[in-house]
Parts: C-alpha cells; structure tokens; sequence
C-alpha cells in the first residue's frame, strides 16, 4: 500500500472503525419456541393456551411436540 493510499479519508476513517455494513440487516423481533430468530415481516403463530410464538413454518412440528399431533398422507 502506498502512503497516499493511506492518508486518503475514507481509508483512514476505514482503519479508525472499519468498513460501514453496505447491507440492510433485516429487524430482529424475537426468538421462537424453537430458538429460530423472528424478523420483521416473517410469519408467525401464537398459541393461546400458552403464549408461545412460532414461525409459520414450525408449526407442525409444534403441533406434533406439544400436543402430540400425527401429521401423515391419506392412502
């Protein structure tokens, strides 16, 4: 690297605190009973009987753990 390289702002300011995050991070709006992150816009089911929330698409298995529901293909 050269000296100009260096003494140029955006590299000094570069080396102070690093590079800026040039990607928009998506909201964090919790966790669900798996420990899967919630962010804005997700989908979510809350369970009235006991408060949990949980991702649209964890829902059978939720269905299945917690109230022993039996998820299968009719023949």
């Amino acid at each position: 690297m050269l000296k100009e390289d260096i003494t140029k702002p955006e590299n000094t300011q570069a080396l102070k605190t690093g590079y800026p995050n040039l990607v928009a991070q998506p909201e964090h709006a919790g966790i669900d009973f798996y420990g899967h992150e919630i962010l804005i816009g997700d989908s979510i089911v809350m369970d009235p009987s006991t408060g949990e929330i949980v991702l649209k698409e964890n829902l059978e298995s939720y269905l299945s753990d917690v109230y022993g529901f039996s998820f299968k293909t009719a023949e």
